[in-house]
This record gives C-alpha cells, sequence and structure tokens, in this order.
C-alpha cells in the first residue's frame, strides 16, 4: 500500500470496512471468533489471581506471620495457578484447532470466487495482480482478512486487562495518607490525583501514537515488501525447482542466484531500505517510544512507593498496585497500538472486498440447451469481431461461418491469426464485441451459461491434470463407469500403457498425493486429456493441437482413426502441422483475425493462397 492510501482512509472508513471482514469471518468460522474472544479474556483476567494473592502473602509476611493463613495463601495460590494453566491450555488448543479450519474456510473463499468468475475477468491479467498483491499482503506482512481476528484476539486482551487492573487499583487512590503524615498528606488532594491519573493515561496513549507512527512505515512500504519476497522466493529458492535444474547447471544460473544472495543492499539486508529505517526515522521513532514508557514506569514507581512510605498501605500494597497500574500502563498502550494496526490493515481488507466484489460481466441466460441423443447442433459465426479488453486491435474481423453437422474442421494460420480467440468465443469464455454466435439459430447468450458450455468437449494446448487416479482425470468424477473410461483411453492410445499398470485406473498421476503415483510423459498426458474429452461425450469436440507431444508413430495412429474416436460428433481440429488437417472435411485458414480460405485439403493445395504456401513451406522438410 501507498502512503497516500493508507492515509486517504478515515477512521469511520476503517471501522466500516473491519466490521465488515468481522462479520464475513464470523459467518464463515464463528467458533474461531469465539474460542479466540474467551482466550482473551481469560489470558487477560487471570495474572490478576496471581497478583492479589501474592499481595496478601507479602503483607501476611510483614504482618502477623500466621502460618496457618500463610499455608492456606501458599497453596491457593498453586491451585489456581495450575488450574489456571490447565484451562489455558484446553482454550489454546481449541482455539488453534479452530484457526485452521478458519484458515481453511479463507482459502476456500478465494477457490469459490475464482471459480465463479467469468473467464473473460479470471484471464484478466489486472485480476492476477490484484490476487497476486492480495496474497503477497497476507504471506509478508501478514496484512489483510485474517489480521482482522488476530486484532481481535488482541484488542479484547488489553481491554478486560484494563478493567482487571482498574478493579485492584481503586484502592491505591482510595487509600488515604494518615494525618501523621504531614506534608506527604498532598499526596490525598484530589488535583493531585487527576494529575497522576492524567499522567497514567496520556504517557501510554503517547508512547503508543509513537510506536504506531513507527508502525506505518512498513504498512505504506507493503509493495517494496512483496517485491523483495517475490524475488527472495525466486531466486533463493530456485536450486530446488526440478524443472529448471539441467538450465541451472547448463547455463550455471546460481551465479545471477548468488548475485542477489549476497546483495547487501537488499530490502531485508543489512543496508537495504529497512535497515536504514531502522537507523533513521524508525530507530527514532521506537527509541522514543521506549524512552516514554520508561517515563511512565519511573512516575508509577515513585508515586506508589511515596503512598506506602507515607503510611498508606502496606508493602504487600506495592507489590499489588506497581503490577496492576504497570499492567493498565502497558494494556491502554497495547490497545492503542491494535487500533494503528487495524488502522494501518484497512486499505489491504479493502482490496481484499474489491476483489471479492468484482462483478460478473457476461450476459447470463436462461434457455436450457436441448439435449438431443442424435446430437444435431448448428452453430453459425455472424458477422463476429472480437477485441480483447484494453486494446483497440481486432483479433477478430468479421468472421461468417456455419459447421455441418457431423463435420470435421480444421482451423489453421499462423501464430496470432485468430484461431485460439475463435475457439473462445465459441465455447463463450468470451462474448464477441460485435456480431453473434447462434445455436440451432438461437443467440448462444441467451442459453444458461453452463448448460451451453457441456455440449463442448475440449482439449486445449494448454490442458491441465491433477494428482488423482487415472479413472478420476478422465471422468473428472471420483465415481465413475470404468467401462467407459477404459474405452475412451484404449480410443484414445492409451491402452497397451494402461495395461502395464498394476493397479489400471485406480493408478495415482504424480506423487503430489501418494508415494506410489506415477510420473507420465507428455505424450502419455495428452492422451489422457484426450480420453477425458471423449468421456465427457459432447456433440461438440474441439481439439487444440492434440498430438504436439506425441511422437510420429503415435501421431499417425491417432489419425488413422480418427474418424473412429470422434463418432458422430462435430469436430473442429486446430493445428500448425497442415499433414495431418488432410482427414478432414473442411479446413478454415485464419490471417490477422480474418478466415481468407476455406475448403477441403486438396482444393486449397490447388488455390494460390496462404494455404498452399504454408503446406509446401512445411513440406519441403520432407522431401528432396
Amino acid at each position: 500500500m501507498k502512503k497516500k492510501d493508507v492515509k486517504q482512509i478515515s477512521a469511520r472508513e476503517v471501522c466500516s470496512i473491519t466490521f465488515r471482514g468481522f462479520k464475513l469471518l464470523y459467518h464463515m468460522q464463528p467458533r474461531a471468533i469465539l474460542t479466540g474472544v474467551l482466550l482473551a479474556i481469560w489470558g487477560a483476567l487471570t495474572p490478576y489471581v496471581g497478583i492479589s494473592f501474592s499481595a496478601q502473602i507479602i503483607d501476611e509476611l510483614a504482618g502477623g506471620r500466621d502460618p496457618e493463613r500463610l499455608w492456606t495463601l501458599v497453596i491457593w495460590t498453586l491451585c489456581s495457578a495450575a488450574g489456571i494453566a490447565l484451562v489455558s491450555a484446553l482454550l489454546s488448543r481449541w482455539n488453534n484447532a479452530e484457526n485452521e479450519k478458519m484458515w481453511s474456510s479463507y482459502r476456500h473463499l478465494f477457490v469459490a470466487k475464482n471459480l465463479d468468475m467469468d473467464f473473460v475477468r479470471i484471464d484478466d491479467p489486472e485480476t492476477h495482480k490484484m490476487l497476486h498483491t492480495i496474497e503477497q499482503n497476507d504471506w509478508g506482512g501478514g496484512w489483510g482478512l485474517m489480521q482482522i481476528l488476530r486484532n481481535l484476539n488482541s484488542i479484547i486482551s488489553p481491554v478486560f486487562s484494563i478493567l482487571g487492573g482498574i478493579v485492584l487499583t481503586i484502592t491505591l487512590f482510595t487509600s488515604r495518607v494518615p494525618e501523621s503524615a504531614g506534608r506527604w498528606t498532598i499526596l490525598d488532594n484530589p488535583l493531585f490525583l487527576v494529575g497522576i491519573i492524567s499522567v497514567m493515561v496520556a504517557v501510554p496513549c503517547v508512547s503508543s501514537l509513537i510506536s504506531n507512527k513507527a508502525g506505518a512505515y512498513y504498512a505504506q512500504n507493503s509493495g517494496n515488501h512483496n517485491l523483495a519476497n517475490r524475488l527472495f522466493s525466486w531466486f533463493g529458492f530456485m536450486g530446488h525447482n526440478k524443472s529448471a535444474a539441467a538450465n541451472m547447471r547448463m547455463y550455471r544460473i546460481d551465479r545471477i542466484c548468488m548475485t542477489h544472495s549476497l546483495d547487501k543492499t537488499g530490502l531485508f539486508d543489512s543496508h537495504g531500505y529497512f535497515a536504514n529505517l531502522n537507523r533513521g526515522k524508525v530507530g527514532v521513532l521506537k527509541m522514543a517510544s521506549g524512552t516514554v514508557s520508561h517515563i511512565f514506569t519511573l512516575i508509577i514507581y515513585l508515586y506508589v512507593c511515596l503512598k506506602a512510605w507515607a503510611g498508606a498501605f502496606g508493602v504487600g500494597g506495592i507489590t499489588q498496585y506497581i503490577s496492576a497500574v504497570s499492567i493498565i500502563a502497558g494494556s491502554v498502550g497495547e490497545f492503542l497500538s491494535i487500533w494503528g494496526s487495524i488502522r494501518n490493515n484497512a486499505p489491504f481488507v479493502k482490496l481484499f472486498f474489491e476483489y471479492m466484489d468484482l462483478p460478473n460481466v457476461m450476459y447470463q441466460g436462461s434457455l436450457t440447451t436441448e439435449k438431443r441423443s442424435d446430437k444435431k447442433y448448428t452453430v453459425e459465426f455472424r458477422n463476429v469481431s472480437f477485441k480483447y479488453p484494453g486494446t483497440d486491435i481486432w483479433a477478430l474481423r468479421n468472421v461468417s461461418m456455419q459447421f455441418r453437422i457431423g463435420q470435421q474442421l480444421a482451423v489453421v494460420g499462423k501464430n496470432g491469426s485468430g484461431k485460439t480467440t475463435f475457439i473462445k468465443l465459441l465455447c463463450r469464455l468470451y462474448d464477441p464485441t460485435e456480431g453473434e454466435i447462434l445455436l440451432n439459430g438461437v443467440d448462444i447468450r441467451k442459453y444458461d451459461y453452463h448448460d451451453y458450455m457441456d455440449i463442448f468437449s475440449v482439449v486445449f494446448q494448454d490442458f491441465k491434470l491433477f494428482p488423482y487416479t487415472i479413472g478420476q482425470n478422465v471422468a473428472s468424477a471420483e465415481e465413475y463407469d470404468a467401462y467407459r473410461v477404459k474405452d475412451c483411453l484404449v480410443k484414445a492410445g492409451f491402452g497397451e500403457r494402461l495395461a502395464e499398470m498394476e493397479n489400471g485406473l485406480e493408478t495415482y498421476l504424480y506423487k503430489d498425493r501418494r508415494d506410489d503415483g506415477i510420473n507420465i510423459s507428455g505424450g502419455e498426458a495428452q492422451k489422457i486429456a484426450l480420453a477425458r474429452a471423449l468421456y465427457k461425450d459432447s456433440p461438440f469436440i474441439i481439439l487444440d493441437e492434440p498430438t504436439a507431444a506425441l511422437d510420429p508413430i503415435a501421431e499417425a495412429e491417432i489419425y488413422s482413426k480418427f474418424n473412429d474416436i470422434v463418432g458422430d460428433r462435430t469436430a473442429i481440429y486446430i493445428s500448425h502441422r497442415l499433414s495431418s488437417c488432410r482427414f478432414c472435411d473442411e479446413i478454415a485458414v485464419f490471417d490477422q483475425g480474418n478466415v481468407v480460405q476455406v475448403g477441403s485439403h486438396d482444393s486449397l493445395v490447388e488455390e494460390d493462397g496462404l494455404y498452399r504456401e504454408l503446406w509446401y513451406a512445411q513440406a519441403q522438410y520432407y522431401t528432396e
């Protein structure tokens, strides 16, 4: 957060944002709030039990020295200490368990929000930047929503400490100095009492305000803090990165890492920004805060000792009052420090809610997509144009085409020609800027969003498999039809590899969850992803470079039985390898966001144009 962001938030807005955060936390895990409050109250009040018993023991030792009474006081002191320790441990354990649940619920908030977001929103770099900043604020400086929970527990403790301390210190001011003390009776003068109480309140306030000003420097520099954490996480742990190990050794990247590791001017290092702050402004402020606190301690000791010297109370009272007043002073300072933390934290909570309040912008239709067993769906692009958010460049311009039922369409073109954008619009990950896309003659925006997406199975170029069983990866569910899963894997060319696996479909991928998980090659992963698309059994199947990671033999095998794999579905196939397009009924050639050619492979090769140019550019590497 920048300095201006902290200053711009008024006390009223701080309270409003913090209260909204508290309500959300309470809704997530109310017992975490309850246990935190109970633990804070318990921790605030129990020290006074020991102080009270200690004062009575000292008074008895200085006075009557009755053995029976001393034994009684000692036993009660020990029993109360044991009981307090036991209850504290139980409350602490309960609170820790509930806080773990709270943390899981907190992470689930982001998962739920991200899954609910329109793809257009989640694909926006600004959204990623905002989420990354929130995570860095949380992991780096502890700022954000969860800080509200920590502040809540921290602020309750001093409140009850102050209340408990007041109960034990009332007699400090009501105990009168005897008339025989002479001039020391001035300690009972109402003006003197008002002055002492004013000092007792003012000094901790001043100390805390100075301390808060020092703490504000860290909040104001959270952006630099986050950057330093990212650099440290990247360069400091690159040696642990398995995927980078080969390049680290071949190109001696470790030398760059060492440069950052040995840099003494880094943010957290001995000559860095925070070190200089602590040697300068922040150090001076902290020193001033500590000095003021010690002045307060001196004043309290002096006042209590003078009243005891004058005969207002005994030696035990000195122990009781100094301990109680010191706790009150520390609690007042702690209370004000927590308020400073709440104020500094408010901009970070505000950013969190800005993220959570990001609206979905895509129109949510209500029509149900017709469930046709014959998969007879027609899709038409009608004068479709599209610009990505934040740019004036047309990714697609005036694209018009219609898919025939059961057609196998290849989409080809140079990088950046609009192929992937075309697929994103078809799947309604984005909506057209101009024009319309029709499903069975109806604008796709009028259909229920999730219902419409169910008619597509897509193997994206950057597909993702998960550390679950092979069967669960194919079915995208915990329970699945084993016969169908196996059939899809065989069709996708994974049958022989599956037969070699001892646990078959129950074999776990990767070792994230199970030590007996297996690592698979890129080509094998691509086959499983293809089987997943087949298992969904949608009327449209879209393959974005589905054989890019396969060897030539495996690729030829897939193509030779592609008709059997696709069946009666309408298939759209994106590829840079034009040799793989020959089996398609029709080929659409994209160039600079336009469809410049449409036809079969044979007709396009005979026709002067971009397809012929691309075809022979690739063919030369396979001919003499």
